[in-house]
C-alpha cells in the first residue's frame, strides 16, 4: 500500500473513532450586519442559544417594531452596538427550557419578553426578571404588540404625567404604537381633551380617537392655542427638535412636557448627521430660572435605559402587572397594522420609516414570506460591501 493509500486510510479510521458530527441547532433570526439602509438587515441562521442561570428559553411566537430598531438600524442611537447583531426588544412566545435556579417560570408557559437585543429570533434566551407571564385571554400578537408601547404610555400618563380628570394632553406621532396606546389609557380616565398630531393620510383611521388631530406639517400651534388658548397640561414629544419648543411654548402653568423619542433625526435610509445637529441645535437651552417663573416641567422617559441600564426591573414588573389587569378588562388592546415574515423585515422597516403604519407592525417568524422579499445576487452583494464599509 502506497504512503498516500496508508494516510487515506488513516484518516477513516480516525473519523470513524470520532463517531458522527455532532449534530448543531439552528435558529432563523433577523440580523444588523451592518449600520444604513434597510438592506442591512437579513433574515439568517444562527446556533440556538440555550438558557443559562436565571434565564428561560423562549419559542418565539411574534415580535414588536418599534421606532428605535430603525434607529439601531442606522446607528443613529447613543453608543450603538456592534454589529452583526440580533436586532429587537420585545417578543411573546412559549417557554420551551428553563435555566437552573428558576422557580417562577415553567415549559409551556406563555410569556412576553423584552431585551436588551436579540429579540427577533425564533428561539431567545432572556433572564427570568424580563419576563412576563401573558393573561390567558392575550394572544402572541398582543403580547409583542404591547410592552413598549403601553409601558412607555402608562410611566408618562400616569406616573410622570399626573394625568387626572379634566386635563388635556397632546401627542405627536398619534397614528403609531404609543399614540394608539395614549389614546386607549386616556379613555379610562373622565373628561380629558385629547389632541394628536400625525401624517395628513392616517387622520380618516384614527380621528374617533382624538378631540382635535391635526397635521404635523402644518401650523399646529397656532390651531391647538385656538381650540385650547389656555394652553396644555401634558405634552408627549417622540420628535424632539423644534417640536420640543413648541411642546413646551404649549404647556400652560403647571403644565408637562415629555420627551420619550427624538424620531426627527430619522429623515433618509442612512444615519445623517446633518438631520443629528439640526434636531439637537434647534432645542433651546433648558433656563431652570424660566421654568420656575412659568410653573412649567420638563422631563423624559427611555424605557430601555430604565431597565437595562438603571436596573428598575420591580418597578416595570408593576407596570406590567397593571397593564395586564386592564387588558383582562377590556379596557386596552393593541392595535395591530399588519403581520410580517423576518424575510420581509426591510418592507416592515420602510412601512415605518414612510410613517404609513397605522398601530404596531408585528414580525411572525412562522409567517410565509412575500414574493418580493427573496434577495437578489446583487443585493448580497450590495449589502456586503455596505457592511465591510460600516465597520
Amino acid at each position: 500500500m502506497s504512503e498516500a493509500e496508508n494516510t487515506a486510510a488513516n484518516a477513516s479510521k480516525a473519523e470513524e473513532n470520532q463517531g458522527p458530527a455532532e449534530e448543531v441547532n439552528e435558529t432563523r433570526c433577523v440580523v444588523l450586519q451592518g449600520f444604513g439602509g434597510v438592506r442591512m438587515v437579513k433574515a439568517v441562521k444562527r446556533p440556538q442559544v440555550s438558557a443559562a442561570e436565571e434565564e428561560v428559553l423562549i419559542r418565539v411566537k411574534a415580535c414588536g417594531l418599534s421606532f428605535l430598531d430603525l434607529m439601531v438600524r442606522q446607528g443613529a442611537i447613543e453608543n450603538p452596538p456592534r454589529t452583526p447583531l440580533v436586532m429587537g426588544f420585545e417578543c411573546a412566545g412559549e417557554i420551551m427550557a428553563v435555566g437552573e435556579k428558576v422557580t417562577d417560570f415553567a415549559v409551556g408557559d406563555r410569556v412576553i419578553a423584552l431585551t436588551d437585543y436579540n429579540a427577533w429570533s425564533e428561539v431567545v434566551a432572556v433572564p427570568t426578571q424580563h419576563v412576563y407571564r401573558m393573561p390567558s385571554t392575550m394572544g402572541f400578537q398582543d403580547g409583542a404588540a404591547l410592552p413598549m408601547n403601553y409601558i412607555t404610555a402608562y410611566i408618562m400618563l400616569f406616573e410622570m404625567g399626573g394625568l387626572a380628570p379634566g386635563h388635556s394632553v397632546l401627542v405627536h406621532s398619534a397614528g403609531g404604537g404609543v399614540g394608539h396606546a395614549v389614546s386607549q389609557l386616556c379613555q379610562t380616565v373622565d373628561d380629558i381633551t385629547l389632541i394628536g398630531t400625525a401624517s395628513q393620510i392616517k387622520h380618516e383611521a384614527i380621528k374617533d380617537k382624538f378631540a382635535h388631530l391635526f397635521d404635523h406639517t402644518a401650523d399646529y400651534v397656532q390651531e391647538i392655542r385656538k381650540v385650547s388658548p389656555e394652553g396644555i397640561d401634558l405634552v408627549l414629544d417622540s420628535l424632539c427638535g423644534e417640536d420640543a419648543n413648541r411642546g413646551v411654548s404649549l404647556l400652560k402653568p403647571m403644565g408637562r412636557y415629555l420627551l420619550y423619542g427624538s424620531s426627527n433625526i430619522v429623515t433618509g435610509e442612512t444615519k445623517s448627521f446633518f438631520s443629528v445637529a439640526k434636531s439637537w441645535w434647534q432645542v433651546d437651552k433648558v433656563s431652570p430660572i424660566k421654568l420656575y417663573d412659568e410653573n412649567k416641567s420638563i422631563g423624559g422617559f427611555n424605557l430601555r435605559h430604565l431597565l437595562f441600564k438603571q436596573g428598575r426591573h420591580a418597578y416595570v414588573r408593576s407596570i406590567m402587572n397593571k397593564l395586564f389587569n386592564m387588558y383582562n378588562q377590556g379596557k386596552i388592546r393593541p392595535t395591530v397594522d399588519s403581520v410580517l415574515a423576518f424575510e420581509d423585515i426591510s418592507a416592515a422597516m420602510q412601512k415605518m420609516h414612510d410613517r404609513k403604519n397605522i398601530g404596531k407592525i408585528i414580525l411572525d417568524p412562522t409567517a410565509v414570506p412575500s414574493q418580493n422579499s427573496t434577495e437578489t445576487e446583487a443585493d448580497k452583494k450590495c449589502t456586503e460591501e455596505n457592511a465591510e464599509h460600516s465597520q
